[in-house]
Parts: C-alpha cells; structure tokens; sequence
C-alpha cells in the first residue's frame, strides 16, 4: 500500500489530534478527566503553546522530548504533579496523541512507551490515518 501525505495546512505548526480507538475510547480524554483542575489546564496550555510556536520552540523549551524512535512526548507540570501526553506524527503538520500518565520515576516507563506504539499501529492499521 502506498501512502500519500496531504497538507491540510500551509504553516509549519503541529496540529495535534486524540487518537479515539476503533471501541470509541479515547485514552488521552479520560486520561484529562482524572486529573486535577490545575494540571490539566496547565496540560492543555502546553499542548496550545506547542501547536502555536511550533516544535523548534517547543523542544527548545523543553515542552516536548522525542522518546523513542517516533514516540515523542508532551511535558507539563505543577508543583510535583509530572503529567506526560505521548503523541507521535502521522504527516504534514498532523500529530496524534496516544494517551497521557502521571510520571512517576525519572525514566519515562517502558510500558508507557510501548502502549503508544501499540496504539500508533492500530491507528495506522485502521482508517483513521486519512491516507491513501
């Protein structure tokens, strides 16, 4: 199968999306709805702040980190609540984001890592990816 990447948008910024899995979950959206008023603001203000100054700015500001070979991920925090959204890129200016955790441990897990690979290759596999 061939894939074709249509620009929807003539800017450089990352438009970022939640992935909805075929069952209709969306794990960064119930992900969102656990947590506390504060740090889900400051979460999603992020994520803004990302899709406004672009990724150069981001990394720069360290707002997102590149995680895995295409696993990247979005970083937010207050006080010690550590909240990370993995996302990865799909094309153009469009990205996904998989699903979120509270950080624990200094490494981001591995488990989380390899959620978000399985949830990019069921993205992929399904229709939602809007290639052809």
């Amino acid at each position: 199968m061939i894939h074709i990447c249509y620009h929807k948008s003539m800017n450089n910024r990352p438009e970022f999306e939640f992935y909805i899995r075929p069952n209709g979950h969306n794990e960064f959206a119930e992900f969102l709805g656990t947590l506390p008023v504060k740090d889900k603001e400051k979460l999603m203000a992020v994520i803004y702040l990302v899709q406004e100054k672009g990724l150069v700015v981001a990394q720069r500001m360290k707002w997102v980190k590149k995680i895995d070979d295409d696993i990247y991920e979005i970083r937010s925090q207050v006080a010690s609540n550590i909240q990370r959204a993995l996302y990865f890129h799909v094309c153009g200016n469009r990205y996904v984001i998989t699903h979120g955790f509270t950080k624990k441990t200094q490494k981001t897990p591995v488990s989380e890592i390899n959620h978000a690979k399985m949830l990019k290759k069921e993205f992929e596999e399904s229709d939602q990816n809007g290639n052809s």
